[in-house]
């Protein structure tokens, strides 16, 4: 994670203005109207509902805060390092607590007034235990101000950081005070970093940008370093040591010989080493700055033998440089990214990742079949073609040498008839007429056209002869007059086949008897044949008795149950049901014809009757049931006065009574609610 993802951190509000967050939404989003004439269960609800949104709104914006502040220890050790010089982690991570903890406390202030709400026996006291339970939230929060206070500080900082990337390619500046750090990195990247001639004008991180071979590379400035112990470093010095411990970068030691900054040779050299066990596992490069005033060649004995001492150690490179004339500042970039992409690439050769990839390649080696060598074959004009020498005057004419012959590019015209085979050369350049006589050579290109006209022509005689020409009805001027005939055709034939498609929808495609053979069809059909159709019709036989016996049962139990029905419809059907269900001996029953009504439906001659009464269904006797009707229509009484539809009617027929908005107001308050 870089330092840019913490830059989208909402503004922390401090205590008095959080609170009019929360207070108001609770007031714009939960009802307003409560009168002392309600139900005791509905004030309870109207002030539960209000402590409960309060304490939703507030565990809202508090978790926002909690879940966009980074926790430190999860960041890269670079961020959270660098949070620890600038902020204090400590004190940091108490501010967090501190919201974490007045959280845990509005919820349980919500949860103990939401308990003693449910025993409110008046609107007052309800009333007064919601004022209660919302000051007690008030004044948690009002005593997270501090750390709201600090959290808005360590935001607004915090946006302010530059956009670093531990994990990119980077190139890290160091060295003391006025050594010409930031005039490198203003010549190698965009960076405006600001130049003075005193110490410590660099007082933070700088990022700049560059680009070497096709790669994206950043570039950090760091303030200057003082050579004294860790414990008096200061916070501007603390960023410093920190991007040289955590960044896998290459380093660029700057040093000045001339002395203009303020600090002599000795003094520069014994800060290197005082800092160099964060160098390690790094390349690392000395750069001798401003040597347009002083080169390492003009020192004295002693101090070029302690330049030389850092020269000389491992994993050290020098480069010469003049920010001011802008010497070797290109082969110091270079040098540097060489550097840094070198150790990159031995520390993945060094790592388990290289061996896990190398044993998912294959590398695929051909195995001779036999003994037989077989060389690769090489044509011998191939062999023997000359290699083409530029300045041999009898090398082979190349296309770009006749090209230069004639001109160069823009006026020599390639001839691409020159390759033409044709049996005489000199037809090469002939021009070709389109256009002869009034007809279209290429009509007449054709060798064996006459063949192909006889063949048409002995082909319409055929047609003449077999009467193809006699009927003038498929005989048609154009083609468009003979598409439009064939889409007509298309469409009518479309429309037959949709119109039996429909009239075939809920009809069976055939008969359901069509495919029906009868047994003795069936066995006189295979007797035919000269086959034996003896087992068929045993086992035809045996499931024809078995589906026999299955429909007899179930007329004998639809004919019980019909007696049983009848038997409890009681005596009204007397005679007259007696005679249409009873038997006579020697006479056929009657077919009657069945009654139908207006619409066309069957009405049943004698319709059965339900066996129970449905609306008795649930009561012990008819006294009952007419009381529960009773009862239901008293409940619906209220409702049909009010003209609503049921329970759920929340409808408001009329949206403003003209006895609330018209005519002139009196004097008091003006709010309706």
């Amino acid at each position: 994670m870089s330092t840019s993802g913490l830059k989208a951190i909402a503004p922390v509000p401090k205590a008095a203005d959080f609170l009019d967050i929360v207070l108001s939404k609770t007031q714009r989003k939960t009802p307003t109207v409560i009168h002392k004439n309600f139900k005791i269960s509905r004030i309870r609800n109207f002030y539960m509902r209000k402590v409960k949104f309060t304490q939703d709104a507030f565990d809202e914006k508090l978790g926002a805060i909690l879940e966009e502040f980074p926790i430190i220890d999860d960041l890269h050790p670079f961020l959270s390092s660098l949070l620890n010089v600038l902020y204090d982690k400590n004190h940091y991570k108490l501010a967090l607590g501190q919201l974490r903890t007045a959280r845990h406390l509005i919820d349980q202030v919500a949860k103990d007034y939401v308990r003693l709400l449910k025993f409110g026996d008046s609107l007052y006291r309800c009333k007064q235990l919601k004022r209660a339970a919302l000051g007690r939230m008030a004044t948690i929060m009002r005593r997270q101000n501090e750390a709201l206070e600090f959290l808005e500080e360590v935001r607004k900082h915090i946006s302010r950081l530059p956009a670093i990337d531990p994990t990119a390619r980077t190139l890290l500046i160091c060295g003391y005070p006025n050594v010409g750090k930031s005039s490198f990195i203003n010549k190698v990247t965009r960076a405006d970093v600001d130049v003075q001639p005193y110490a410590f004008t660099t007082k933070s991180l700088f990022v700049g940008h560059l680009d070497h071979r096709y790669m994206r590379w950043q570039v950090i400035d760091t303030p200057g370093i003082l050579d004294h112990p860790l414990e008096e470093m200061n916070n501007i010095e603390m960023q410093s040591i920190t991007a040289l411990a955590h960044l896998k970068a290459c380093i660029l030691y700057f040093m000045d010989l001339s002395e203009q900054c303020g600090y002599s040779v000795e003094a520069q050299c014994q800060l290197f080493h005082s800092i160099k066990p964060l160098f390690a596992n790094k390349p690392c490069v000395l750069v001798i700055n401003k040597v347009d005033v002083a080169r390492l060649e003009d020192l004295s004995p002693e101090r070029r033998a302690l330049v030389d001492d850092i020269i000389n150690s491992e994993n050290v490179r020098h480069v010469q440089v003049s920010c001011y004339t802008d010497e070797g500042v290109m082969s110091l970039k270079g040098a540097a990214c060489d550097a840094l992409l070198e150790h990159r690439v031995d520390a993945k050769l060094k790592g388990n990742k290289v061996n896990a990839i190398l044993n998912r390649l294959h590398v695929a080696q051909p195995k001779p079949r036999d003994e037989v060598v077989r060389a690769p074959f090489i044509p011998e004009v191939v062999k023997d073609r000359k290699k083409y020498d530029k300045e041999d005057p009898a090398r082979r004419r190349l296309e770009r040498d006749i090209e230069l012959e004639e001109g160069g590019a823009g006026v020599y015209n390639i001839n691409l008839k020159k390759n033409y085979m044709l049996a005489e050369e000199d037809w090469k350049n002939d021009i070709m007429p389109e256009i002869m006589d009034g007809k279209n050579i290429a009509d007449f290109i054709d060798p064996d056209i006459l063949e192909k006209l006889d063949a048409l022509e002995r082909e319409e005689e055929k047609l003449q002869a077999d009467g193809f020409y006699d009927s003038e009805s498929d005989m048609f001027d154009s083609d468009d007059e003979r598409e439009a005939v064939e889409a007509k055709v298309s469409r009518e034939k479309k429309l037959v086949s949709q119109n039996t498609k429909k009239a075939m929808k809920n009809r069976a495609a055939l008969p359901r008897t069509a495919g029906l053979r009868t047994l003795t069809e069936l066995t006189t059909e295979m007797t035919k044949a000269g086959l034996d159709p003896s087992r068929i019709q045993e086992r035809a036989e045996i499931l024809a008795k078995v589906q026999g016996a299955k429909r007899k049962r179930q007329r004998e139990e639809e004919a019980a149950e019909m007696d049983v029905d009848e038997a409890m419809s009681g005596d009204d059907d007397g005679a007259d049901g007696e005679g249409e269900w009873m038997d006579v001996d020697g006479d056929e029953a009657p077919k009657l014809k069945r009654a139908k009504g207006n619409s066309g439906a069957v009405i049943a001659k004698d319709a059965r009757h339900p066996r129970s009464n449905r609306q008795l269904a649930g009561m012990r006797d008819e006294a009952q049931a007419s009381k529960a009707v009773k009862l239901r229509n008293l409940g619906q009484r209220e409702r049909n006065r009010q003209a609503r539809a049921g329970e759920s009617d929340r409808a408001i027929k009329t949206k403003m009574p003209k006895h609330l908005f018209a005519g002139k107001r009196k004097m008091g308050k003006t709010d309706r609610r």
